[in-house]
This record gives C-alpha cells, sequence and structure tokens, in this order.
C-alpha cells in the first residue's frame, strides 16, 4: 500500500470518528469523508438520460419518435417555438441528483460544484463541443446577497470552457418553484439583460449553465436577451431536468442504487 492511500485511511478513519459525517444525499455515515461530502453510491446511481432524446430541450422521447418524427423534437417542443437551440442535463431531477443539487444550492455545499461540473462536463460534451463559452444563468443581485454565492457560476467554473458573465438579472422575481408553465414563462419574462461581456459573442455559440431546468423557461428568457444581442447559438447544459415524458429506464433514485463505479463517475477524485 503506498504512503499516501495509508495516510488517506488513517484520515478517513480519524474523520469518521470524531466528526461521523453523513452522506449529503443518502444521510448514511460516509465511508470515505475525505473524498468529499456524498457517498460513492449516491454518484453511481446518477444514471444518465439516455437518447432518443429531444434536441431542443433533452427530454427523453419513446423510441418510435427517433424514426418517424426526424428532427427529434418532442410534442412540447414542436408546439411551443424555443428560443435555446439544443439542451441537455446529467440526470433526471430525482433521488440522488436532486439530493445533491439541493445540498449545493440551500445547504451551501460549494464543494459538490466540482464533481457536479465533471459530471456536466462529460454527459454534455455534445453541447460543449465548437462553443466559445460557458454562460451562467445569473441571480438577482438581492438574491445572490441572500445566498451568497450562486450555484450556476460555481458550476460553469467546471465544465472545461471559459466563463463568460455575459448576462445579469435586471427583475427581482418570485420563485418558479410551484408555478405551471404558462406562468413560470411570463414570471421572467425581461427579467435578464446581456452585459458589456456579451458584446464580442456576435455570431458566436454559447453555453448556457443552470442547475435544474423544468419547463425551459428561464433558459428560454436568458436565450432571448443574447440572440437580441447577436449570438448565433445558444445551447442549453444543465445539472439535472425536470422529466416530462414518460422514461421507460432507470434514472438513478435513491433507493436502486448501482454498486459499480461508471466510467464518469466523479468519485475518483476528491471533491473536499
Amino acid at each position: 500500500m503506498r504512503v499516501a492511500d495509508y495516510g488517506l485511511r488513517i484520515a478517513d478513519a480519524i474523520v469518521s470518528v470524531v466528526l461521523a459525517p453523513a452522506c449529503a444525499a443518502c444521510d448514511e455515515l460516509l465511508e470515505h469523508p475525505t473524498q468529499g461530502p456524498v457517498c460513492a453510491r449516491c454518484w453511481t446511481s446518477i444514471l444518465p438520460l439516455t437518447p432518443p432524446l429531444c434536441d431542443r430541450c433533452g427530454d427523453p422521447l419513446p423510441a418510435w419518435r427517433a424514426v418517424s418524427v426526424p428532427l427529434e423534437r418532442c410534442p412540447r417542443c414542436r408546439r411551443t417555438p424555443r428560443l435555446v437551440d439544443r439542451g441537455r442535463a446529467i440526470g433526471a431531477h430525482e433521488g440522488a441528483l436532486r439530493a445533491i443539487i439541493h445540498a449545493l444550492k440551500y445547504e451551501g455545499r460549494r464543494s459538490l460544484a466540482r464533481p457536479l461540473g465533471a459530471l456536466m462536463r462529460r454527459r454534455g460534451a455534445d453541447m460543449l463541443e465548437g462553443a466559445a463559452c460557458a454562460i451562467p444563468v445569473p441571480l438577482h443581485p438581492s438574491r445572490r446577497r441572500h445566498r451568497g454565492f450562486n450555484q450556476a457560476a460555481d458550476l460553469a467554473r467546471h465544465v472545461g470552457i471559459p466563463v463568460v458573465p455575459a448576462l445579469r438579472r435586471v427583475r427581482a422575481t418570485p420563485t418558479q418553484t410551484g408555478l405551471p408553465a404558462a406562468q413560470r414563462h411570463r414570471n421572467v419574462r425581461d427579467a435578464f439583460a446581456v452585459t458589456r461581456a456579451a458584446a464580442p459573442l456576435a455570431g458566436a455559440i454559447v453555453v448556457l449553465i443552470d442547475d435544474v431546468s423544468t419547463t425551459g423557461a428561464t433558459l428560454d428568457a436568458c436565450a432571448r436577451a443574447l440572440k437580441h444581442a447577436g449570438v448565433g447559438e445558444v445551447r442549453a447544459l444543465t445539472a439535472a431536468r425536470v422529466v416530462t415524458q414518460g422514461l421507460g429506464q432507470g434514472t438513478g433514485g435513491l433507493g436502486a442504487r448501482s454498486t459499480t463505479q461508471t466510467a464518469d463517475s466523479p468519485t475518483a477524485s476528491p471533491q473536499q
């Protein structure tokens, strides 16, 4: 055994005995607390949304749609014009992924942004390819002061492309939580404007970064401001997506964890 590995085992043992830290997702005691606040079982339970997917929003499609609908769009994206050109997420907003995002956003576990960002980078590689930059969805200054940080900005720093603060929130809005789709779109209409940093992005491909996409209202409002400023293509990459179509495959809930580490699991490197 290497000296470094032995040292980590000793550190894990000491932290486990003295602090007894629990996993931020499943609340079980952490076996390796020096590797981060979420256990390996919870990380590996986060399954990707598997194709076929709606190319516009990232929702799973019934397999037959990939053949019968050449555009590969879900019914909602075919009915309603979208300003985001393409969208993807790590997985469905449920189980361990939902708990991890909650811990980041509402419990201030900012160290989780690194492994979440790493998963976004790997599972959203097609969104990042050819993009000039990542643009985090901004918080209103009052909410930013209250929370102390912007989780979207923390995630954006770990997706592997330059981050440009090209948007600002110009209108404080009530939380989107609990609002139906139509009210969500009205709630964030004209809530965003570009900053001076957007000027060099005319004609460019950019990627919006946020923690969760539900109806896509916030992302579309951001895309509207960017396209009015001349941005050529707006993609979106989020940590999770609230799935509106039937899945037909598991999505990694807390009660059904895999015990085999996946190739893109972030647990191979420390997260603290």
